[in-house]
């Protein structure tokens, strides 16, 4: 049995709710990306990753639109600006996936790659992406950290490392040790959790700042 890649198709049928709404939106939006969106990778490519930061999913007018991870609404904003802060990314962010901007020993995914209704995908929809997770952890020979924005991305993560959940529950600014790796936790860089104070700058910049010492060793 071949092997499931560790992206989807532009026309992956796995979920149909999912299915259904990237469709509809593909006729009202033609312009758009309309597809699952695929992992960022630094220009070196995948043997040169260190960190994977792992997403909830596509913004509907964010990564959905552009057909890059974080880019075109306000979550990329804080994190692009604080991945180039540590030197994890060079160039100027301008929330378009033509800005040049490059990741550097980084690559970004999403737990569920297609934009779901509401920014809510479904468990069952979870459960489904995550055999394109595992085949991405696999991908990058010299993984040493991720990090996991929000708690769905994080449970997505400690299952796809074969770990119960119940022995790594997700705070802010979490550490444990997966799957031979070290795995960070974030509040998402949401405008929702921002603008209410869950997430300050501070406290993002906190957690990189982290994962900068980690990798630094």
């Amino acid at each position: 049995m071949a092997a499931t890649p560790a992206e989807p198709s532009r026309d992956c049928p796995l979920c149909p709710r999912l299915k259904d709404f990237r469709d509809d939106w593909r006729t009202r939006e033609p312009s758009w990306f309309n597809a699952p969106v695929p992992s960022f990778l630094p220009p070196e490519g995948a043997d040169s990753v260190r960190l994977l930061i792992v997403g909830l999913a596509p913004g509907l007018r964010g990564a959905n639109r552009t057909g890059r991870p974080f880019t075109g609404d306000y979550a990329g904003d804080l994190l692009y600006a604080t991945l180039i802060r540590f030197g994890l990314a060079r160039g100027t962010f301008l929330a378009r996936p033509d800005d040049g901007l490059e990741l550097v020993g980084t690559a970004i995914t999403n737990a569920v790659r297609c934009v779901p209704p509401e920014n809510k995908p479904t468990p069952a929809e979870i459960t489904t992406c995550r055999q394109f997770l595992l085949p991405t952890l696999a991908s990058f020979p010299k993984l040493q950290a991720v990090l996991a924005l929000g708690a769905i991305a994080q449970q997505s993560t400690v299952r796809a490392f074969g770990e119960r959940i119940a022995a790594m529950p997700f705070k802010h600014g979490g550490r444990y040790d997966a799957g031979g790796l070290s795995l960070f936790s974030s509040y998402h860089c949401s405008r929702y959790n921002t603008n209410t104070g869950v997430l300050t700058e501070a406290m993002f910049v906190g957690v990189f700042a982290e994962i900068s010492r980690y990798l630094s060793r």
